[in-house]
């Protein structure tokens, strides 16, 4: 591991954190600590009685950690939310913020295998604890898992085929890096070949991750520690997840059951949409920073 300063160009900075409505001695929670810009703003905003307890479960983001007693640090991923909260003495919290992206850092930095761009070990893991790597996936998945993951999680047009293709001919080739699996699926690229590596890419790191389950499971504990009127501001970057973030927010659920008869209770949802409409990043942010461009911001209110 390189002593490279982990760096990240925050997103939609003020938008996210303006929608928490900060209260100078609430108790607010970062869930994606990454380069530590949405952090640095609550804190602040926050008074001397304020509590701000940050999660990132990549060891390398805590290089950026300010020396601040109220910050506390949490390595761990957000999906213990619920758990780690009450370790801490505030089961309760006055808002919760969530960026979903990946880092720039993890971007720009090959031998994490986040990167298209850069050569580097397939390793894709957010946690070094966990033992699920990409190479792993590409060498045990069956062809009809990997169709599965890379239709679903990366949209792939041809996932079919490129699954078939890994199956059958990863005997034949070691795929232990980002240039030998770009090299190797070079036959069934369709389309414009970055988009092709970056949505299979995606596919992968979702995977490895866990990453949409980690988010269902954030979804459903936030709405068990917000306090009456607490925020809760998530930044999603692809489909997946701002369908799920909506979802969860408007119905309380994931999928909307029908009612034909009209004679199931009717469900009690525990948010309130602050903004209908995901926010986007400005043309000035655009111009700065164009990572920004997928990011939708959505903001809601405990009951």
């Amino acid at each position: 591991m390189t002593e490279q300063a982990f760096y990240h160009t925050t997103v939609l900075l003020n938008e996210t954190v303006d929608g928490l409505a900060i209260k100078e001695d609430g108790v607010y929670v970062d869930c994606t600590f990454g380069g530590g810009g949405h952090s640095k703003l609550i804190l602040d905003q926050l008074g001397p009685k304020g509590k701000l307890i940050a999660f990132d479960q990549d060891a390398d983001a805590w290089r950026n950690k300010p020396e601040d007693p109220r910050l506390v640090p949490v390595t761990e991923n957000f999906r213990y939310l619920k758990r780690f909260l009450r370790l801490h003495g505030a089961p309760l919290v006055d808002g919760i913020l969530a960026d979903l992206g990946v880092s720039s850092y993890q971007f720009d930095t090959g031998e994490r295998g986040f990167s298209t761009r850069y050569d580097g070990p397939l390793d894709m893991r957010m946690d070094n604890r966990s033992e699920l790597t990409a190479a792993a996936i590409l060498q045990t998945y069956n062809e009809a898992k990997l169709h599965l993951m890379f239709e679903q999680y990366g949209e792939v047009r041809n996932a079919k085929q490129l699954a078939k293709h890994i199956a059958t001919q990863r005997p034949k080739a070691a795929i232990q890096t980002t240039q030998d699996l770009k090299t190797f699926i070079a036959p069934v690229i369709k389309g414009n070949p970055q988009r092709y590596l970056a949505q299979m890419f995606q596919a992968l790191r979702i995977e490895v991750n866990d990453e949409l389950g980690a988010l269902r499971e954030l979804l459903e504990q936030s709405a068990q520690c917000l306090k009456p009127g607490g925020r809760l501001s998530i930044i999603s970057f692809h489909s997946l997840e701002d369908r799920l973030v909506k979802q969860f927010i408007r119905n309380g659920a994931w999928q909307i059951e029908e009612d034909i008869l009209g004679l199931a209770p009717k469900k009690q949802v525990p948010f309130k949409e602050i903004n209908k409409k995901p926010i986007e990043a400005s043309a000035e942010e655009l111009t700065k920073n164009p990572r920004s461009r997928s990011a939708r911001l959505r903001i809601a209110e405990r009951n």
